[in-house]
């Protein structure tokens, strides 16, 4: 049950969102895959390939092996890419691609939980300058999320400072409540994955968004709040004068774990495919 008012003679409190198929309708990462294609820096063969894993993960998503296995892949695959290009590719296109896919009822509840005083904090495994900027959208108040290294050359090293997935997400959330002064016993968390147990855990009020099997058991098991968000609706349609000015320094991170989680899943939908043979 989502309180309205705050009390403000209590601890600060916090409503913790996981972004892909919680906030938007789609993987963030999985978005952009015609963009770099298109720009030249995956093949044609990879571009085809991301249509059939984006209904791979909206119709069931991956489990935690999986998503291991696609972490170690996504190094190899995004090394040697330019930033200023992948920089130009994500700034060119993110408003245009994300903004219709965002859930009208994600939005509302996020709008709930400013409204009663809480901050709001996007969590994702997408790459940081991805989920900034769609964070900022949203009038997020912080974000967590995946960090890739960028070497002296300006290039991706293909390595992984900081992988927001899993245990690490509530780690992350434990550390912001230490630091922000959040009382995470009447913080709220969403997500759609088993994979973020571990966050919804964290907190008193944990909900389950358009849940995965797996994460549906568990909610059903623990009495949680099963949601259903189904309404992408585009924010300027919500708020008509909505301006999202221009962040150059955030698109590189976030290009990154875009098409680095791409490659994963092709990857992925590759050994599916091996595998059935």
């Amino acid at each position: 049950m989502l309180d309205l008012v705050e009390n403000h003679s209590l601890p600060r409190t916090a409503a913790f969102f996981d972004l892909d198929k919680t906030v938007i309708a789609k993987s963030s990462t999985l978005t952009f895959s015609k963009s770099f294609y298109q720009g030249g820096l995956i093949s044609r063969r990879a571009a085809l390939r991301t249509a059939y894993i984006q209904f791979v993960f909206l119709a069931g998503g991956a489990d935690h092996d999986q998503m291991e296995r696609m972490r170690k892949y996504l190094s190899a695959m995004c090394r040697g890419w330019n930033v200023q290009q992948v920089k130009e590719i994500v700034a060119e296109t993110l408003h245009d691609l994300i903004d219709p896919i965002i859930y009208d009822e994600a939005a509302s509840l996020i709008e709930q939980h400013h409204k009663a005083g809480r901050d709001v904090v996007i969590v994702s495994t997408s790459g940081a300058e991805v989920v900034e900027p769609i964070g900022e959208l949203l009038g997020a108040d912080r974000v967590v999320a995946t960090r890739m290294v960028v070497g002296e050359d300006g290039c991706f090293t293909g390595e992984v400072e900081y992988y927001a997935y899993g245990p690490t997400k509530a780690d992350a959330i434990k550390e912001l409540a230490a630091s922000e002064g959040y009382d995470l016993p009447r913080c709220y968390a969403y997500s759609d994955s088993a994979t973020d147990l571990p966050m919804l855990e964290s907190v008193g009020h944990p909900h389950a968004v358009n849940p995965d099997r797996a994460l549906r058991r568990e909610a059903v098991a623990r009495s949680w709040p099963i949601l259903d968000f189904h309404r992408p609706v585009r924010l300027k349609q919500r708020l008509p004068n909505l301006s999202v000015p221009p962040r150059p320094a955030l698109v590189v991170a976030a290009a990154v774990g875009a098409a680095a989680a791409t490659a994963g899943l092709v990857w992925y939908a590759s050994r599916r495919r091996a595998t059935a043979v």
